[in-house]
């Protein structure tokens, strides 16, 4: 399965978010970059380091007027318990049948532990106002995650 093309407009969706609310693509249209991030498993060591990055530097993405938004297999309430326990500001949305990641190309093979298994390789999306892709972060660093996005629209990618 391939990314989106950078360039292209992004792949649309309409997701509910931790308290049920649907979250769509649109809604961010000519008013707001948009950081798509797909993580794994809500409340993992990782997934919380990358999610309290992006939640401390909140302020930031908002004076690039960029709204930041999670994305993981995890039904709502698992999301809910995630946002409550490390007083997240911003949505997740639960992908629950990966549609959405596959849409994105973020569905794949994943090996741990001597294991192979279905999941979500993590993958950030910048999408700009017009709703476009301007690019793809498949590479993740959860410890500096918040950081690089910043860094990435600061330079007008």
């Amino acid at each position: 399965m391939a990314f989106p093309k950078i360039g292209n407009l992004a792949p649309v969706f309409t997701l509910k978010n931790s308290v049920g609310e649907s979250i769509s693509l649109k809604d961010f249209k000519g008013k707001n970059n948009v950081v798509l991030y797909f993580y794994p498993k809500a409340s993992t060591p990782g997934c919380t380091v990358q999610a309290c990055g992006i939640r401390d530097a909140a302020s930031e993405f908002a004076a690039l007027d960029t709204v930041v938004l999670g994305v993981s297999p995890d039904p709502a309430q698992k999301l809910l318990k995630f946002v409550d326990k490390y007083a997240l500001n911003f949505d997740l949305l639960a992908d629950e049948d990966h549609a959405l990641a596959e849409k994105y190309g973020v569905w794949g093979l994943k090996k741990f532990m001597g294991r192979e298994f279905m999941g979500i390789l993590r993958t950030s999306f910048l999408i700009n106002k017009e709703g476009r892709l301007m690019h793809i972060m498949d590479k993740v660093n959860t410890k500096t995650h918040d950081q690089d996005m910043l860094a990435l629209i600061r330079n007008g990618i």
